[in-house]
């Protein structure tokens, strides 16, 4: 739909409301951040409940999407400026911004509830937590300061440790192992959104959202950010092993899909331009996933 939908003007462009409610909830992204909460799960249990893991999926996909949601009412006028998000179903009027917000609260308040019963309350709290801190902090920040990425990292790397947080008793009990994978989760966020910020630069701008982190978006000092925080994921992928969580077969994978991460960093670093940008991007959705099955095994 968005790859002719600049030829077409915003509001003539409907599809039905039940897709309208799919896309609100952006669910293939949502199930993209709640496989990081399942696969920590499965990385730290020392025990699989399979409903508890079925619990953490549905209830973690139902928090996302809420904030995804959200996210979408705040800036649905903004959503109108941009290429990327003018289809949108707020902007084109698929749903109303009443159909939205009640969308919206009863996916965050039921995804809560499960989270809070069926794993434990923690869980439920961490949730309810990405879900503010996603819609409420992050999505205003974005026009007023680049600091506003290292805002919003903490809810997109939330769901490693509510991941973690279910596989254990909750309150004082989730293990330093948890913590690590939040870590590499967060700083995987940085190469990862800020490629996608430098070749949809142009487009951010229309709506004045500042995400590269300079201020004068693409400069030196950006593409010099983006490369050093590839090098700094490739140093904390090894802290697992460092605190023998896991065996050197699994670190040698982390390894190696951080120093690819790192030389396509580099590439983009020498040669800036949104070709290289949109390689790394590429190189960034499959490091995560990869990496994170390898951790798992613990070999």
């Amino acid at each position: 739909m968005e790859s002719f939908a600049s030829d077409i003007p915003y509001n003539s462009l409907k599809y039905s409301k039940f897709s309208g409610y799919l896309r609100l909830g952006k669910l293939r992204l949502s199930a993209l951040v709640v496989f990081s909460a399942v696969i920590t799960y499965f990385t730290v249990a020392e025990e699989i409940n399979w409903l508890k893991a079925l619990v953490l999926m549905l209830g973690g996909l139902l928090v996302t999407a809420s904030a995804n949601g959200f996210n979408q009412i705040i800036e649905k006028d903004l959503d109108r400026l941009m290429e990327r998000t003018k289809t949108r179903p707020l902007p084109v009027e698929v749903l109303s911004v009443t159909e939205a917000f009640w969308a919206c609260s009863i996916l965050g308040v039921t995804g809560t509830i499960l989270l809070w019963v069926y794993t434990n309350p923690l869980c439920g709290i961490l949730g309810f937590l990405s879900i503010v801190l996603y819609a409420l902090v992050y999505t205003p920040l974005k026009r007023i300061t680049p600091f506003s990425v290292f805002v919003g990292a903490f809810p997109g790397a939330l769901p490693t440790l509510i991941g973690g947080v279910a596989a254990t008793e909750g309150f004082g009990h989730f293990g330093f192992f948890a913590v690590l994978l939040f870590l590499i989760q967060f700083v995987w966020q940085f190469p990862h959104f800020w490629s996608l910020a430098w070749f949809n630069d142009e487009d951010y701008a229309r709506a004045d959202f500042h995400l590269l982190p300079s201020k004068n978006g693409k400069d030196a000092f950006s593409k010099f950010q983006i490369l050093l925080y590839s090098a700094f994921l490739l140093m904390v992928s090894i802290f697992p092993f460092a605190f023998h969580f896991v065996g050197l077969l699994s670190t040698m994978v982390a390894v190696f899909c951080g120093l690819a991460l790192l030389l396509q960093a580099y590439n983009f670093y020498r040669l800036p331009s949104d070709t290289y940008a949109k390689k790394l991007f590429l190189v960034t959705l499959v490091y995560l996933p990869v990496v994170q099955v390898a951790l798992m095994t613990k070999y």
